[in-house]
């Protein structure tokens, strides 16, 4: 018995990283997956190694695009129960506050942030014909904590999102919707290993403040979403739900 049985799952940015470690999971516990992604080949193959799910194209930035994936979604499966907004870009030019760019700034706001207010929006009204569910929303450490290698319009966006989940999280508790906010820190995601690769130093001048002195595997993220996702958080509710390895919690790491 699956710890997801009868459960349906929408996962944004499911093609690749986190999210198809989620839908993998969310999938063999159980439940029927929606793989949405604006990346059809990789999302296609990710559905096509699930137990039962499919892929849908989707811009989490554009209304009509999520709706379209919600109504997919539901005429296949019948309903939603677990909204998983995963989906999210960091992108090269998100730099310093002095050299990031309005254009830069406006691309991550409209997937990271927007994105995340649309899939609430138009996803939440579906979970409450079910009579409630769970809406796993993806922030980041960096909603908590600030850095001096900053990408400013990641981590604004980040602190949006955290705070949109927990407005949510009040708002529809007495209607059996649970939202909380997933705040993992640095991850081994192809997206920040390829930054990695191209500047090792990087990678040393942050793997200092990490007490575990490694990263996070994709997995161990997408088992702290389905803790979030099953029943056995049923008591969890406007949560920021730190999976960092201690990062937030360190002054000084061991040396």
């Amino acid at each position: 018995m699956g710890r997801l049985d009868g459960k349906v799952a929408v996962i944004t940015g499911a093609a690749g990283g986190i999210g198809r470690e989620a839908a993998l999971l969310f999938s063999a516990e159980g439940a029927q997956v929606c793989v949405a992604d604006v990346g059809r080949e990789a999302g296609e193959k990710t559905a096509a190694e699930c137990r039962e799910a499919f892929y849908q194209a989707a811009d989490v930035s554009n209304p009509e695009s999520v709706q379209a994936l919600y109504a997919e979604t539901v005429r296949r499966y019948g309903g939603m129960d677990i909204l998983y907004n995963n989906a999210g870009i960091m992108p090269p030019d998100d730099d310093s506050i002095l050299a990031t760019e309005p254009d830069a700034w406006d691309r991550v706001q409209a997937i990271n942030a927007k994105g995340v207010f649309l899939c609430c929006k138009y996803g939440i009204p579906y979970l409450l014909k079910r009579g409630g569910g769970s809406v796993i929303n993806v922030a980041s450490f960096v909603a908590i904590l600030g850095a001096a290698t900053s990408q400013i319009a990641y981590t604004a966006s980040k602190g949006a999102v955290l705070s949109m989940s927990r407005e949510l999280a009040v708002q529809f508790a007495r209607q059996g919707v649970r939202v909380n906010a997933l705040c993992p820190g640095p991850v081994e995601t192809p997206l920040l290993m390829r930054l990695f690769e191209s500047d090792p130093a990087a990678y040393e001048r942050r793997r200092v403040h990490l007490p575990m002195g490694r990263l996070a595997k994709a997995r161990e993220i997408a088992n702290a979403a389905l803790f979030l996702a099953s029943d056995e958080s049923s008591y969890v509710n406007g949560a920021t739900f730190l999976v960092d390895g201690g990062l937030t919690a360190a002054y000084v790491t061991p040396e």
